[in-house]
């Protein structure tokens, strides 16, 4: 047994200083007597541990630099040890599973998973799976069923960044149409401006400009099998009990849409249409903790700052940068958006309700000890000082002073 003593502890309607003590994997006291290996928290926070829906920092552990590859154990293991040192307990690592080849090829994706099963006795925290799906990869389809029949208990995440990408010109991504829709319109792959859009994209696939919008172009042409597979995939993930989310959603038909298919998260959405459709129809709504901590969204879409302060946003998501998650918390706090009970539950308990977790995510008698300890003296960032998950402790970080 582990009591930690003297902390300020995060409940989930206040926040107190008692003790709080772990056996066997779960909570199974609160506020009474120390007991077994007693932890002094005195002058930290004991908060529950980090939920984290979509992440794919793991990217750059596997390719530091363009085209540079690095073994793709070594990329999981330091991957799975920042998510310890970042009070993260159980990380939805966002694996695209797409139709270009290179980083975000649909084998490197399987390998990257088979990898995480076999390295699992030897990671430290909750390592799961968002299958990150773009709709148009139908060569994704059997490593779906492979993963959603596997111990990764994977989400699946609806993305169409193909469609986006051949949006008409004129046309702002957060004003694009439901992207199944006839009204949807369409670039011409002849002009010059698809060299430039699309350059980014072919440099990390590893293709010329040209041999880019190639591909890109014979992939467009199964655009009328794409509701067929976005289907398919969905009954899938039905029949395995996976959560599944939409993302970027511009419309509140693309929200409807994809919540008649089960689909019942929004995850990014950009406008503020589709963020209301979603709160109406009950959905979990997901932003991302970087453009909560840096103050908006770098691409022009929703503040997940106003998003939180509006009451549209459940969750926050380490996106592209785990230490963002803290980061975003205690921007927040500093702007009022909501008060820190609140806050937190953005990061632990509203991600956790949005992957149907409901054995953690809160410091309750019965829950799942995922426990983190935080240094955050008053107007300065906060630090993780321990990590533990499901009573075992996964990282203790002791500062020099």
């Amino acid at each position: 047994m582990i009591t930690f003593e003297g902390a300020q502890v995060y409940l989930p309607n206040e926040i107190a200083e008692t003790t709080v003590a772990v056996s066997n994997g779960q909570i199974v006291e609160i506020g009474g007597p120390a007991q077994g290996e007693v932890i002094d928290a005195r002058g930290l926070i004991l908060a529950p541990a980090l939920v984290d829906v979509h992440g794919d920092a793991f990217e750059r552990q596997l390719m530091p630099r363009p085209g540079v590859y690095f073994p793709t154990e070594t990329a999981l293991i330091d991957t799975d040890r920042q998510l310890a040192t970042n009070g993260i307990a159980t990380a939805y690592h966002a694996i695209t599973l797409g139709w270009e080849p290179g980083l975000r090829d649909v084998a490197r994706g399987r390998d990257l998973m088979q990898a995480m099963v076999d390295l699992a006795p030897r990671l430290t925290v909750e390592n799961r799976v968002q299958l990150r799906w773009e709709t148009f990869a139908f060569e994704a389809l059997d490593v779906i069923k492979w993963a959603l029949g596997g111990p990764l208990l994977p989400s699946v995440a609806f993305n169409d960044h193909t469609s986006m990408t051949m949006r008409a010109y004129d046309v702002q991504i957060q004003d694009r149409a439901f992207e199944l829709s006839p009204d949807f319109s369409i670039a011409s792959l002849d002009d010059d401006r698809m060299k430039k859009r699309t350059a980014s994209k072919a440099h990390r696939a590893g293709l010329s400009e040209q041999d880019y919008i190639a591909l890109l172009a014979r992939v467009w042409d199964r655009r009328a099998k794409v509701p067929a597979a976005i289907a398919e995939v969905a009954q899938m993930a039905r029949a395995a009990g996976a959560p599944m989310l939409s993302h970027d959603d511009t419309r509140a038909e693309t929200r409807a849409y994809f919540r008649d298919l089960g689909a019942g998260v929004a995850e990014f959405p950009m406008v503020m249409e589709a963020a209301e459709a979603a709160r109406a129809g009950g959905d979990p709504i997901i932003f991302g903790a970087p453009n909560a901590a840096r103050g908006g969204s770098h691409i022009g879409s929703l503040g997940a700052g106003d998003m939180v302060e509006a009451g549209l946003c459940d969750a926050l998501a380490s996106d592209y940068f785990y230490p963002a998650m803290l980061a975003a918390i205690a921007r927040l706090d500093a702007e009022r958006r909501a008060d820190r009970l609140a806050l937190w539950s953005l990061i632990s308990a509203g991600p956790a309700r949005a992957m149907n977790l409901d054995d953690r995510g809160e410091i309750s008698v019965g829950k799942r000890a995922d426990l983190v300890l935080v240094d955050w003296p008053d107007g300065s960032a906060p630090a993780v000082q321990g990590t533990w998950v499901a009573g075992r402790c996964s990282y203790r970080g002791m500062p020099a002073g």
